[in-house]
């Protein structure tokens, strides 16, 4: 099932040219070409840091509706305003309309947690907000565990689902668990934009791929990426890069 709710992206407005936006390569990029076009329901951005990644999922998410520091759309915090304005210069193009959606960030999932909290404490007609997420608070649980407690209990289908870094908190077994939730979910009808390191994460079958670097936006092959050949170069002989990493450092 290919349903995809973002068809593409494009900058429509000029950047500001002393804004530090200016001087990311995926921004770069964005500028010279028409459009990114999302053509699978699971798509990846890679790429070193300080290329952009995370100033794209985060640019996506507020322009669908989503709040900057997590959560769904009728999420409605914040803990600091350091959220970037590339989202005012971005376009979506849409095929359809999701019926449920979720940003989820590792970087601020604590203050997501938080506000599920706080809204519990105001009485309102019917079960608990807490419910939706598994029943127990997410801070009462590990930061693994509450990712998958959000994952298997909040996200519904027909969606659309960004997130942001989700390996920062799952152990490589638990991202083999993420992956099949993310399985089940496009089965259902939902689109994944997904910014990550994790190679394991990487290799869903049939994703696409975008790798960002200085070089711009380029679509790769799983084993292109240079997160699968390091991470391969390394658990087949850690010893040879040791070798060679404490060479240069000495």
């Amino acid at each position: 099932m290919n349903k995809k709710y973002i068809d593409s992206i494009r900058l429509t407005s000029s950047i500001n040219e002393n804004s530090y936006l200016c001087e990311l390569p995926v921004v770069k990029y964005l500028a010279n070409v028409n459009e990114l076009a999302f053509s699978k329901n699971v798509t990846f951005l890679v790429g070193e840091n300080g290329t952009g990644k995370s100033t794209l999922i985060e640019a996506i998410a507020v322009a669908s509706g989503f709040n900057a520091e997590g959560g769904s759309r009728n999420f409605n915090f914040s803990s600091s305003v350091t959220h970037s304005e590339l989202y005012r210069h971005l376009t979506l193009s849409r095929s359809s309309h999701p019926k449920d959606g979720f940003f989820l960030r590792a970087e601020s999932f604590y203050n997501t947690a938080s506000y599920i909290d706080e809204l519990d404490k105001i009485p309102v007609p019917g079960l608990p907000l807490i419910d939706k997420y598994g029943g127990k608070s997410l801070h009462k649980q590990s930061h693994g565990e509450s990712f998958m407690a959000l994952v298997k209990n909040r996200l519904r289908g027909n969606g659309l689902y960004l997130f942001d870094e989700p390996e920062a908190a799952l152990s490589p077994s638990r991202l083999m668990s993420l992956l099949v939730c993310i399985h089940d979910l496009v089965k259902n009808n939902s689109q994944f934009i997904i910014a990550t390191h994790s190679p394991i994460l990487m290799a869903y079958p049939n994703a696409e791929i975008f790798q960002l670097s200085e070089d711009g936006i380029l679509a790769v092959d799983y084993r292109e990426t240079e997160h699968y050949q390091l991470t391969r170069r390394f658990l087949e002989n850690p010893e040879r890069i040791f070798q060679y990493l404490f060479a240069e450092n000495s």
